[in-house]
């Protein structure tokens, strides 16, 4: 076990963990919504420190980082645990564990050092946290962090956006790139979908971009749920009035999970999803979980040259010169060094 971060002494043996945005008040022995985060004695504890269930070399497209060093790799971690509790998680058999039990720790234990020594074995340019939320678990994510910029890797988060002002303000020096999902602008589908709120999930990008990190998002699209025009045009709007620049990835949903009642995604509510986007002044929008389609593709904004060809999660081409469309030498918002 590792003494967590971000929490609070109350009356007797109560703990407030102050990790993320459910703020969750724990008495002795109880664990957070996370699962992995406990209440111990009146100290609150960190379960899942260094204890990987998942640990593979991914390019960096699939996160999805499309403007983030295009055609790397990028080794990508996670615990067990999360903090939403997402009716149509990909991921349900590692986000969705019961609480774990602090003598039966699932996953295998690495360290923050043979982290990065696995990453630099695999070629790889960043570590990605991912797969869970990995805010959950924030202390080993930064001990690694920490390593991977003295050994010249990059660090990306795949988040849900609901950690904490503190946490993201303690991260964003040693992160370089952020992918958030913006799953929805409505409170009530973030309630009854996800179990969280939507409003520190906005917090979260403002403070990112205002830090430095590069941002993407990506919003998945479920029939029926949040992908009307307007609530699409809501989205838009709102990257558009944090950066215009900021990559949108409107992508399919395919049923799973508890979700398995609904339809997936229709291509052509991806093409509408797009054209929304760009209508609303955005430069990039891209169609995820379609490989082939063409909404993978980057373009100049102001010339529409296209500057990198994709097929999937691979770089077919890569015609950026110096970060800068060949034809009008325009710059194209990203990190590409």
């Amino acid at each position: 076990m590792h003494e967590a971060l971000f929490y609070r002494k109350k009356d007797g043996d109560i703990v407030v963990c102050d990790l993320c945005g459910h703020h969750c008040r724990l008495g002795d022995g109880e664990h957070g919504r996370c699962s992995v985060r406990q209440n111990i004695g009146g100290l609150l504890y960190s379960l899942v420190y260094g204890y990987l269930v998942a640990n593979h070399v991914d390019p960096v497209e699939k996160k999805p980082l499309f403007h983030f060093l295009p055609g790397s790799l990028s080794y990508s971690i996670s615990t067990v645990g999360c903090n939403f509790a997402c009716r149509h998680c990909q991921n349900s058999s590692i986000s969705q564990p019961q609480p774990v039990d602090k003598d039966m720790i699932p996953g295998t234990w690495f360290s923050p050092e043979s982290v990065v020594a696995e990453a630099l074995a695999g070629g790889c340019r960043s570590i990605s946290y991912t797969y869970v939320e990995p805010t959950i678990f924030f202390e080993f994510a930064y001990d690694c962090a920490v390593l991977a910029r003295q050994a010249g890797i990059k660090n990306v988060f795949v988040s849900n956006g609901f950690m904490s002002e503190k946490a993201g303000r303690m991260l964003a020096p040693k992160l370089d790139a952020i992918n958030i999902d913006i799953k929805s602008f409505s409170e009530d589908f973030y309630k009854k979908v996800c179990s969280a709120r939507l409003a520190p999930v906005l917090d979260t990008v403002r403070l990112m971009k205002q830090l430095g990190v590069w941002v993407e998002v990506t919003t998945l699209l479920i029939p029926g749920l949040n992908d009307s025009d307007e609530e699409l045009a809501q989205v838009a709007q709102f990257i558009h009035g944090v950066d215009p620049s900021i990559p949108w990835h409107v992508t399919s949903f395919y049923p799973t999970y508890k979700m398995t009642n609904r339809s997936p995604t229709p291509i052509s509510t991806l093409r509408r999803a797009r054209n929304i986007g760009l209508e609303a002044g955005l430069k990039f929008v891209y169609e995820g979980n379609v490989p082939g389609e063409g909404g993978e593709n980057s373009y100049c904004p102001r010339c529409n040259c296209q500057v990198i060809s994709r097929h999937g999660f691979t770089v077919r081409a890569n015609h950026l010169d110096n970060g800068c469309c060949h034809e009008c030498a325009t710059e194209i918002a990203g990190v590409w060094r």
